[in-house]
């Protein structure tokens, strides 16, 4: 059962995870060696690892991700696989659970023995499985925007971090004439790191946070914490909730007479799938900041739309996490082809500069950090229930996860 619990949930699994990992011990076999698990290349398939949530309160977000990983390994093996091997997907449930996570991640990098795994979707997922992937020295590709303050040698970030989402979003309500903000977030790490960054933030650029609040994931009962955002009357609201909270929160908000033109909300968990779930009535004329978007123009955006489009049903939206999703297995496959191998160490040393054609648009893996360079866009709902980009950076920003460009930021890490 999912509820506030699941916040220290993700704080105490990293212990607990190396602990298990420590007593027993390092395994060694045909596949293995000590010091990592090494992936089974020996035959003519490479296994990869997708790790989402396909039930609980993120499968409104998961779901759709996992078909994007599936639609890009297809794409490759059609083309002839990776080195000549043929990609054979693994694919397991972390149910909105950050134990069962853990669990999986080992699964898939000790018994299936796994070149890579893509997936996580919450922060509180990815440092569930953190150690796990540490302690294993194997690769995991996260493709969901997230806080920032990170950084680990076995973790490629595909998603945005903080200066290429958050920072661009707070610039944007600035540049709208915004003064005051109201913080709405999910009660685990992402929102609440999340608004310790909006607050230094804020504190240095002139505009007040009137208020915060956080609710449990899967929380439907948002009655009181609008109540309060109205009274407050903040210039606009930020937020952080994730997963199908979103829903009984827009419901709530328009319910109590807020428009996207009284109050408007900037979320940075909400895309397309979820525009979709949600209701456009509810979120017609309301913002998001990603770095991508259905209507991203580009040719190669116009393929990987008709091409999950043909696969999943033509009603069937694509998002900025799918799309990060995506172009990791394509990132992965550059760089196992520049490292001429699958080993992991040969895989990170080739990382730096590899470059992808993606939906998105040109996108530049950035070996220091093991993050990708990404423009950062900031979009409107409309009443199709699609959203058009309203500002975007121009370039490609160099992702910063410890904000050491922004002096506001010191201390923050």
């Amino acid at each position: 059962m999912l509820d506030i619990r699941g916040r220290w949930k993700g704080a105490l699994l990293p212990l607990a995870a190396i602990l298990a990992l420590s007593a027993c011990g390092s395994k060694t076999g045909e596949n293995e060696s000590v010091g990592g698990a090494v992936a089974d290349t020996s035959g003519d398939t490479v296994k990869v690892g997708l790790l989402n949530s396909l039930s609980g309160t993120m499968a409104i977000s998961e779901v759709t991700v996992r078909d994007s990983i599936k639609l890009a390994v297809e794409e490759i093996n059609a083309s002839g696989g990776v080195l000549g091997k043929k990609i054979e997907p693994i694919s397991e449930d972390g149910a909105s659970d950050w134990p069962t996570f853990a669990e999986k991640a080992e699964k898939l990098i000790r018994e299936d023995k796994v070149a890579a795994v893509f997936g996580c979707w919450t922060s509180a997922s990815r440092k569930a499985v953190k150690p796990v992937f540490e302690e294993n020295k194997a690769l995991l590709f996260y493709p969901v925007q997230y806080e920032g303050l990170e950084q680990s040698p076995y973790i490629f970030y595909t998603g945005a971090t903080t200066n290429q989402q958050i920072v661009p979003g707070l610039e944007y309500l600035k540049s709208q004439g915004k003064t005051s903000v109201y913080l709405v977030g999910s009660d685990y790490v992402f929102p609440r790191t999340a608004n310790k960054i909006i607050k230094a933030y804020v504190q240095a650029n002139g505009m007040t946070v009137l208020g915060e609040e956080y609710a449990p994931l899967g929380s439907t009962e948002f009655g009181t914490i609008v109540n309060k955002v109205k009274a407050s009357k903040a210039s606009a609201v930020f937020n952080t909730l994730n997963g199908d909270s979103n829903v009984a929160f827009f419901k709530e908000y328009k319910s109590a007479g807020l428009t996207a033109a009284s109050m408007p909300v900037v979320s940075v968990s909400i895309a397309e799938e979820e525009v979709k779930s949600i209701g456009t009535q509810y979120l017609d004329g309301q913002l998001t900041a990603w770095n991508y978007y259905q209507t991203t123009p580009g040719a190669a955006n116009d393929k990987f739309v008709k091409a999950y489009k043909a696969k999943y049903g033509q009603d069937k939206p694509t998002s900025d996490p799918m799309e990060a999703a995506y172009v990791s297995v394509y990132l992965w496959k550059a760089m196992v082809e520049k490292a001429g191998g699958f080993e992991v160490d040969k895989v990170k040393a080739a990382s730096d500069g590899v470059t992808f054609d993606a939906p998105e648009g040109l996108v530049t893996v950035d070996g220091a950090t093991q993050h990708i360079y990404k423009t950062a866009r900031i979009g409107k709902v409309g009443p199709d229930g699609l959203i058009t980009e309203v500002w975007n950076s121009g370039q490609p920003v160099k992702p910063d996860p410890y904000l050491k460009g922004y002096p506001w930021a010191a201390g923050l890490s």
